[in-house]
């Protein structure tokens, strides 16, 4: 099990880096293993979702391409990641 601390992901990150992906909610929500309902109500603030699905979440988006960015002054943010460029850690 890894002790690694996960950043969190806004709704907002979660909803722009799905247009960065052209994906859609279901989509995001299979490769994450999760209900649709709870990408759903994640992205519009609905409810309180598990921090193991927001992890989920954020780990699918990752593994597609999206790189999160810590604030850095100007806001936390992301960006999507060049072909053959290996992910920061």
């Amino acid at each position: 099990m890894s002790t690694k601390n996960v950043d969190p992901m806004t709704p907002a990150q979660c909803r722009a880096a799905r247009g960065l992906l052209e994906i859609t909610q279901s989509q995001l929500a299979r490769a994450a293993d999760r209900g649709l309902s709870t990408v759903v109500d994640f992205e519009k603030g609905r409810r309180q979702v598990s921090v193991a699905a927001v992890e989920a979440i954020r780990a699918a988006l990752e593994q597609a391409g999206i790189e999160f960015i810590d604030e850095n002054g100007g806001g936390e943010g992301l960006r999507l990641r060049k072909p053959g460029h290996p992910r920061r850690r």
